[in-house]
């Protein structure tokens, strides 16, 4: 299947009365898997993974990923468009809540706990909303979908981490349910070069448009300028 991904932007916000809207969804942005010396980051020994792809991981979220997100962010505020975040963290203090793989895996962020703050770079703004989940898989685990249907969501520009596991399956269960998926190539990280550009290949084209963020602001702006 060849799908042709032609994601749409709207320079002014959502118009559901011409169509559906778009959104920016920043996916786990938050200390639990994304600084050195917190979260799962803060034995590094423990992971079982090469520290210098440890090192490549952390350096490309803090140096790449962060300032991009930031980036985008802005960019979608400033067209009155959503930006909407997800993060881990478990309904109770002890994570009886959470799903197999997470107890299995070890992955806990209790409510108010700094694993479950989200970085101060990327963090929501006034009202924008909050999905909390315990499990990869963001539309099974939790009811975004259903938030998505009422503000008439229908285009999804994804950034976080990791490239490969928990954005990758928003990416394909998004698609399936029907919304126009946009993975941004530079807003995203995995734990190795190889895995992050392995999932790319894999997505684009077939689940989703895969473009970089100025690609996509440069988009808003043409928009802007047509509107004006």
């Amino acid at each position: 299947m060849n799908r042709r991904f032609e994601p749409a932007l709207q320079a002014t916000g959502c118009k559901p009365a011409t169509g559906g809207c778009p959104a920016l969804l920043c996916i786990d942005l938050q200390y639990l898997g994304t600084v050195e010396g917190h979260g799962l980051f803060e034995n590094h020994r423990k992971l079982g993974v090469p520290e210098r792809l440890i090192q490549y991981y952390l350096d490309r979220v803090r140096d790449k990923v962060l300032p991009t997100v930031k980036t985008l962010q802005e960019a979608f505020r400033a067209r009155n468009m959503e930006v909407i975040h997800v993060r881990v963290q478990s309904l109770t203090a002890d994570g009886r809540d959470r799903s197999p793989e997470h107890v299995r895996l070890g992955i806990h962020a209790p409510p108010g706990s700094e694993r479950a703050s989200f970085l101060p770079e990327v963090a929501p703004q006034g009202d924008e909303i909050v999905i909390n989940k315990t499990a990869s898989g963001l539309f099974t685990a939790t009811n975004i979908h259903y938030v998505l249907q009422n503000m008439n969501i229908t285009d999804l520009y994804v950034v976080g981490v990791y490239t490969n596991e928990c954005v990758s399956s928003a990416v394909r269960s998004g698609a399936d349910l029907g919304y126009r998926m946009t993975l941004i190539s530079d807003g995203t990280a995995a734990i190795s070069p190889e895995l992050h550009k392995a999932t790319l290949l894999t997505l684009k084209g077939r689940f989703a448009a895969v473009l970089e963020a100025d690609e996509v602001i440069k988009a808003l702006e043409r928009t802007h300028a047509l509107e004006t």
